[in-house]
């Protein structure tokens, strides 16, 4: 268990690392044990507005941001949501770096 809040740890890390200040504040308010009543019912309703992402606004961005907030509190959705953010940054941090190479 103690793996997965690790990793998923390191994964917020990460993703603060690569958005602006004012996110990566929020972030780490939300990460923060007192926020828990406001973590997951925002991961929730993140998570249904992923699944109505056909509509304007409501996109599937918010689904694995969603999937990411409830797994700081339910432990088998910590490794999998750590490696899917991992992976994600990666991907992005390369991509950003082509286009800048360009």
């Amino acid at each position: 268990m103690a793996d997965g809040k690790r990793a998923l740890r390191l994964a917020f890390k990460r993703i603060e690392q690569e958005v602006p200040q004012r996110v990566a504040s929020a972030m780490r308010w939300l990460r923060h044990p007192s926020s828990r009543w406001v973590r997951i019912p925002a991961g929730i309703f993140l998570v249904i507005g992923g699944i109505f992402s056909i509509l304007p606004l409501l996109g599937l961005w918010m689904l694995p941001l969603g999937l990411m907030l409830i797994a700081a509190d339910i432990p088998f959705l910590r490794k999998p949501m750590a490696r899917f953010a991992i992976a994600s940054v990666n991907l992005w941090s390369r991509l950003r770096a082509r286009w800048r190479g360009k």
